[in-house]
């Protein structure tokens, strides 16, 4: 079907290597969307509504990172695709992370 999307893959925190989140969590820009979607309800955030300072296929990019690394999860709604950062998933596999996360100098 010409102009479909296929749906995104997700990985299970519990399977991803520690490495993998730390990696993720690195890259100022990744981490900034993690912080935006910390302060966001569950799937109220298209892809597009972020602050940052990349374009649409960098911000595609950081988003695989993201959904690679079993931090976020996303779903189509119509022509948006919307996102929620796993919190309960996340904190069960990495107890402490998203308070680090969410520290500020």
């Amino acid at each position: 079907m010409a102009g479909h999307r296929s749906a995104p893959q997700h990985r299970d925190p519990k399977d991803v290597p520690v490495e993998t989140v730390f990696a993720a969590l690195a890259e100022p820009v990744r981490l900034e969307i993690v912080r935006q979607l910390w302060a966001s309800e569950d799937w109220a955030r298209a892809c597009g509504s972020f602050d940052v300072a990349v374009g649409k296929a960098g911000l595609s990019h950081h988003f695989g990172v993201l959904r690679d690394a079993g931090l976020v999860e996303q779903r189509d709604e119509g022509a948006r695709r919307v996102n929620r950062l796993r919190r309960e998933e996340v904190e069960a596999a990495f107890p402490g992370l998203w308070e680090l996360v969410n520290r500020r100098r």
